[in-house]
């Protein structure tokens, strides 16, 4: 489903991260928030590269692979209480409706949050709108 070229989304979805190894992750599409970002543990920088793990032991698609970058920078994101955190960034891709798109994604722990990815308007900006009272057309498209 399309309008002007963009592409309808739901409240959630799930998504694939090519470049990170990752199939078929629980999405939330979040047009409140601002900046997308990815659950991540273990995030560190040493000798000017950063060191995680994406998801956690007890997500089905944890690998416990370290990943590397030497190519990421800081940002200040406010979280949904309202604190400002400097986080990592990284870019990266996402897998949507089979079309693959750039994204920029935050790092930070999710661990308590529903959803390990959350996607913001920078990222949905220009290519998708939302409609709430729909999930996982993305999924359901990539099933049939």
């Amino acid at each position: 489903m399309s309008t002007n070229n963009k592409v309808l989304l739901g409240r959630f979805d799930k998504a694939d991260f090519p470049l990170l190894d990752l199939q078929e992750i629980s999405v939330k599409i979040d047009t409140g928030a601002y900046t997308s970002s990815i659950h991540c543990d273990n995030i560190e920088v040493k000798n000017n590269i950063l060191h995680c793990t994406f998801l956690d032991e007890e997500h089905p698609q944890f690998n416990g692979k370290a990943w590397k970058f030497e190519d990421f920078k800081t940002v200040s994101v406010r979280s949904s209480n309202g604190i400002l955190q400097e986080r990592y960034q990284i870019q990266s891709n996402i897998k949507l409706f089979d079309k693959v798109y750039k994204i920029s994604l935050s790092l930070s722990s999710r661990q308590e949050m529903r959803f390990p990815v959350l996607l913001g308007r920078k990222f949905l900006s220009g290519k998708f709108y939302v409609d709430p009272q729909l999930i996982n057309l993305s999924f359901n498209q990539h099933q049939e």
